[in-house]
Order: structure tokens, then sequence, then C-alpha cells
């Protein structure tokens, strides 16, 4: 098993060479009524913390949009629901139509990208999320942020089936192989470290879902120097991607989840897992540097 460490406050932000990637949260799941949604969307941000090095590709920050929609299954096909979404892929844009309805009745929505229910995981891997996880071996902070109705497929893209086959693997598991793989090709004058945690939102409360115990609240609060942490929130050092797939496993056991009419077994609170990377590069010195 990983190893586990705990810390007052992350040390992220004012590591020269250290980056960060946050993960999936949860929208309020709606209980009965109204229609299902098929759609989610994904906001991407990589921002420079201090003492980074500058991005080849312009630097700074930059927040992206892009959508997804997912098939009609089950309840759905059976009831007859008519699909009314269609992604113009080519132009990034969402048209809704109306049941029923002429040309004339369509909405058109614009983002940075859309992803019709035919991308497949890897695609949605390498057009959202490969640059940040980049970005982060660079020394940047960077965000993927899943947002929807339940039942829109977030858990899908974000983690995958537990028990699904590799081409079904979400973002958070491809990012693991993608950073250890970038790992395992650096020069052996650099050493790294890398963390995860693992949190929820539930109720207005914050939880630690690597902690032995889950259901405990832990307090939020502020540096003056680092910004807002979480106070001793959880820390597993891993040396490779099975481990850190453990802590994603363990974490997953400890969220809220409850059945709705939409989702039987429906996320109930957001959710956040972190990845810190901290890189130690021997100098002309033959000094470390972080």
């Amino acid at each position: 098993p990983p190893s586990h460490s705990r810390h007052p406050r992350p040390p992220t932000h004012l590591s020269d060479r250290t980056g960060r990637t946050v993960s999936e949260g949860d929208d309020g799941a709606m209980a009965d009524g109204g229609g299902l949604s098929t759609t989610q969307a994904l906001a991407l941000t990589t921002t420079q913390p201090l003492g980074a090095t500058s991005r080849a590709k312009g630097g700074g920050e930059c927040v992206k949009v892009v959508v997804r929609v997912r098939p009609l299954f089950g309840k759905e096909i059976n009831e007859g629901r008519e699909k009314i979404v269609t992604m113009d892929l080519a132009r990034g844009v969402a048209l809704l139509s109306k049941p029923q309805g002429g040309e004339k009745d369509q909405k058109d929505f614009t983002f940075d990208a859309v992803f019709d229910d035919t991308v497949t995981q890897q695609k949605i891997f390498e057009d959202a999320a490969l640059e940040i996880v980049d970005s982060v071996m660079d020394g940047f902070n960077g965000t993927i942020f899943a947002y929807g109705q339940t039942g829109a497929g977030k858990s899908h893209t974000m983690t995958g089936p537990a028990e699904g086959p590799d081409e079904l693997k979400g973002l958070l598991p491809r990012s693991f192989n993608h950073i250890f793989g970038n790992i395992a090709t650096t020069s052996q004058s650099t050493k790294y470290l890398v963390r995860g945690s693992y949190l929820e939102i539930y109720n207005e409360e914050i939880r630690d879902l690597l902690s032995k115990n889950p259901k405990e609240r832990c307090e939020l609060k502020d540096h003056p120097t680092s910004g807002v942490y979480v106070k001793d929130l959880s820390a597993f050092v891993v040396k490779s991607v099975e481990e850190m797939n453990q802590v994603l496993t363990a974490g997953l056991g400890n969220r809220s989840v409850g059945s709705t009419n939409m989702n039987e077994g429906s996320s109930r609170s957001h959710s956040l897992f972190m990845v810190t990377v901290e890189q130690c590069a021997i100098g002309a010195d033959g000094e470390g540097h972080i």
C-alpha cells in the first residue's frame, strides 16, 4: 500500500516545480421530476504558481469550457424519449432542438469544444485534459472540473466504470498513466514526489475521503501566503499508477451516494481528487533544486 503523510497545509503554492491537478465536482442531484439531462460541462484551467517557468503556449491563465453529451439508455429508451441535442464537433456548437419542432425552433450554443456520444474516453482525454496534465508536470496548477445534473455522465467521464475495460477508463486513471509515464522517461538526475488527496463536500461540510473517519468534518483555513487549504487533509505518497489507483478506489468507496429517480448510485456530494507533483533536479552545483 502507498505510504501516508499529513500536511498542515499543501506546500504546492510556493514550490518552483510543483504542479497540481484537481478533478470532479458533482452537481446537487434532483430527486424527482424534470427531464433527464444527458449533457455535462468540463471547465479546464491552468494557472501559474509562484516561480513556475513560462509555458510554451502562451503562459498565464486559460479557462476553456467543453460539453459532452451521452447516449440515451435504459429507462429513457423504454419511455420513448427523443434525442434533442446534436453536437457539431467541427464548429464546437451544441444544437438544441424542440421536440416535434422545425429548424426555426433550434437553439445553438458555442463552446471551446463539444463531444457527442460517439467520442471515446481517450479522445476526451487527449482533447480536454492532456495539455493540463502536461502543464502540471511543468510546475503549473491545473484544474479539470466536471459539472452537470445527476445522471449526465460526470463520474463516467472522470473515473469510468470500476470494473470496466481499459478503453472506458476516465480522465483520472489516464492522467495517472500519463504522469508516471513522464516520470519514467525523465533523466535520473530528476526526482519526483507524487501525492494524492481526496475530499468531498457534503451538506456544506468538507470530508477527508482518505482518513480513518471519512465522515468527520474538516476545517477550511486561509494561510496568508499559500492561500486556502483544508486543515489536516490526508495526502498519500505514491510511487506508481497502481498505488494511485488504490488511493482513488479507497476514496470512491467512502463517498456519499444514494438512489434517485435518475441514477441508482448517484453521487450525493461534490468531490475533489488532487494530485500534487513535486520535482527536484540536481543542478550544476550538485545540489537539489525543487
